[in-house]
Formats: C-alpha cells, structure tokens, sequence
C-alpha cells in the first residue's frame, strides 16, 4: 500500500486552525490548465485565494481537489484547484502556514540537463562574457499579503 501525502491534511487543518482562531485562511495555487480560477487575477502563473467560509460557499476540501464557488468583483464564479497545484496555505492576518515543495516544470528539467552537455564556448567567442552567468534570475513566487 502507497502512503498518501499528508498535504490535503495540511491545509485542512490550517484552515480549521484559522477559523477556530479568527483568522483568514489564503491557499496560493500555482495555475496550470487543470486549474479553474478566474484569469484576470492570475498573475505570474500564480494566485491567491481566500478560502474563509466567509468568502466562499459549498467550500470542499478533499485528496485531491479544493472546490467552492466564490464572488470576485461581484460576479460569482466556480473555483477548481487541484491539490498538487497548492504552493502554500497561511493566515493572513499573521503569515503562519506552509509552503509546499513544487514539481518543476519537465521543459525547465530538460534544458537544465541538456545545458551540461553543449561544448564550453571559446574564450574569445563573441557576444559571450567570461566568468558570467548569463542565465536571467527568476523572480520569486512568493508574495507578501498585508
């Protein structure tokens, strides 16, 4: 028999834990095309919801998916997360919760391990700069939330 991840567990109980303390409970969901979110607040392939039984309805939270219905600039809309797709779950008001280790991207995997294999370029190739790493810093997909 397989052990189950102990993330729907976890984010369960920090938004119990929320509740019980007056807290408001945030998920942040990576998006991906099993994700059903409103587009318009996707930023960075990324969102933040709040899951408060003040701000959603029929919220579900099982093995495998978070589900509710909730208003977003006053429209009501259906919200699908799968659980794999959790980055993190925390109270608002205080920043305690959990982040959650993330697979990466296959095509990321790919390149990274390909990169190893190409030749080293010659030190007097052009538009190359020695002792360099050229490659661009990725930006965080953390954000505060006040």
């Amino acid at each position: 028999m397989s052990e189950q991840s102990a993330k729907p567990y976890l984010v369960r109980a920090i938004c119990e834990w929320c509740a019980d303390n007056g807290l408001t409970p945030y998920i942040a969901v990576k998006v991906d095309a099993r994700t059903r979110v409103p587009q318009e607040y996707v930023k960075n392939g990324e969102i933040v919801l709040n899951v408060s039984a003040t701000a959603t309805r029929r919220l579900t939270i099982d093995n495998d998916w978070i589900q509710f219905n909730a208003r977003f600039n006053g429209v009501s809309q259906e919200v699908s997360v799968p659980l794999a797709a959790v980055s993190g779950v925390f109270a608002k008001e205080t920043g305690y919760g959990f982040a959650f280790a993330m697979p990466r991207d296959p095509a990321t995997l790919l390149t990274e391990a390909t990169e190893s294999l190409l030749p080293a370029p010659e030190p007097g190739d052009a538009g190359t700069s020695a002792g360099k790493d050229e490659r661009p810093k990725r930006p965080s997909h953390l954000q505060v939330i006040k």
